[in-house]
C-alpha cells in the first residue's frame, strides 16, 4: 500500500512538473533575453514632454469622452488628426453609425501603399465620465508619438496608424466598436494585414512588490509581481509576440514579457485586437497589464498625474525600434523573419 501510495505520488509530481513545463514553453515562450539585461538604445527618441502634453489634453480638457458625449469625442478626433497630419499622415476619417450617431476612426497612413500592411491602433474613447489618463489616454499619446517618429523615417511599405472611437462598453465586442468597423472594411478591401498591434493603457509602472496581479496564480512562476514591465499579449498558437517581445527588449532596455494564451483567459481579449482576431487577421496587444496592476482603471482616479512618462516614451521608443518596416532597418526584428 505504502509502494502504491509512493508511486501515486510520484506521477503527480512528475505531471506537475511536466505540466509546468508545457505552461512555460506554450504561454511563456522563454528565450535567450529573459534576462532582461539587454541595454538597449542609448538615445531617447520619444519626447516625454509631447506624451505629457497628449494625455493632459485628452484626460482634462476632452473630457469626458464616453460615447454620450459625442462633441467631446469629435474634439479628441479632430486633435488626433491634426497631429498625426502635422507627422506626415495621410488622414482618412472613417464615420460609422452607432446608437443613432455617427462617430468616427482617424486613420493615418505612412510609407507606400505597399502591402502587406501593419496596422498600429488605439481607442480614444473613455468608460464613463472619468478622464481615461491611462485607459487610454496614454496609448494615444504613444501612437501620435510613434506618427512623429514614422513620419521622421523612410518605410518599405505602409504603416496605418488608427484611433478608433466606441472600444468600451457598451458597444464592446459588438459590430459597433470602431476597430470592428476598420477590421471588417481591410477584410472586406481584401487587404493584406500582416500583423495588427493594439496598444491598450501603456502609461502606469509600479516598483513596489507586488504591485503586478495575474489571471490565475501560476503565472507568478514565470512573470515578475512587481508592475515595472510591458506585457506583449497574444494567441496561443501564434508567434507574433514573442517576436514584438524579443524585437522590443533589443531596442530598447525596458522590461518586456510576452504571454500566448487562449482568448477566453481574462484580459487576453479586452481590446481591439479582438475585433482584428474576429476578422481573422492575425494581432497582439502591448500593455501595462491595466487592471491587473492599475488600481485606478475605470475610475475617477485614472489621472495624468499617475503616470510615468519616461517608461511610457521607452514603450515607443521599443516599438519603433522593433518595427520590421524600416528601410533601411538593421533591426533583430526583421533579420530573423
Amino acid at each position: 500500500m505504502i509502494a502504491f501510495l509512493l508511486k501515486t505520488f510520484g506521477l503527480l509530481v512528475l505531471g506537475c512538473l511536466v505540466g509546468t513545463l508545457l505552461l512555460r514553453l506554450i504561454v511563456v515562450r522563454p528565450s535567450a533575453g529573459d534576462d532582461q539585461k539587454s541595454p538597449g538604445q542609448g538615445v531617447r527618441l520619444a519626447r516625454e514632454a509631447n506624451l505629457r502634453a497628449h494625455v493632459r489634453m485628452l484626460s482634462e480638457e476632452l473630457v469626458p469622452r464616453s460615447w454620450r458625449h459625442r462633441n467631446n469625442l469629435e474634439k479628441a478626433a479632430g486633435y488626433i488628426a491634426a497631429s498625426l497630419q502635422a507627422s506626415g499622415g495621410r488622414i482618412e476619417m472613417q464615420p460609422f453609425e452607432a446608437a443613432g450617431q455617427i462617430y468616427t476612426n482617424i486613420l493615418a497612413a505612412f510609407g507606400p501603399d505597399r502591402e502587406p500592411w501593419i496596422v498600429v491602433g488605439a481607442h480614444y474613447d473613455v468608460a464613463g465620465d472619468g478622464p481615461g489618463a491611462d485607459d487610454n489616454a496614454s496609448a494615444v499619446a504613444g501612437l501620435l508619438e510613434l506618427g512623429h517618429l514614422l513620419g521622421q523615417q523612410p518605410l518599405s511599405r505602409r504603416v496605418l496608424l488608427a484611433a478608433y472611437s466606441l472600444e468600451e462598453p457598451p458597444f464592446f465586442g459588438t459590430s459597433h466598436m470602431g476597430s470592428f468597423v476598420h477590421a471588417r472594411s481591410l477584410k472586406r478591401a481584401g487587404r493584406r494585414i500582416e500583423l495588427m498591434i493594439c496598444l491598450e493603457m501603456i502609461g502606469y509602472f509600479s516598483d513596489q512588490p507586488g504591485s503586478q496581479l495575474f489571471p490565475f496564480p501560476l503565472l507568478r512562476l514565470f512573470y515578475p509581481s512587481t508592475g515595472n514591465f510591458v506585457m506583449v499579449v497574444d494567441r496561443i498558437a501564434s508567434n507574433h509576440g514573442p517576436r514584438i517581445r524579443d524585437g522590443m527588449r533589443q531596442a530598447e532596455a525596458l522590461p518586456v514579457y510576452s504571454i500566448n494564451a487562449p482568448s477566453f483567459l481574462w484580459g487576453i481579449g479586452l481590446s481591439d485586437h479582438r475585433s482584428f482576431w474576429k476578422a481573422g487577421f492575425d494581432a497582439v496587444m502591448i500593455t501595462d497589464t491595466a487592471f491587473y496592476r492599475n488600481r485606478a482603471y475605470h475610475t475617477a482616479e485614472d489621472t495624468a498625474d499617475r503616470l510615468d512618462y519616461a517608461r511610457m516614451a521607452g514603450v515607443v521608443d521599443a516599438l519603433f525600434g522593433c518595427m520590421p518596416v524600416l528601410d533601411p532597418a538593421p533591426l533583430p526584428a526583421k533579420r530573423n523573419r
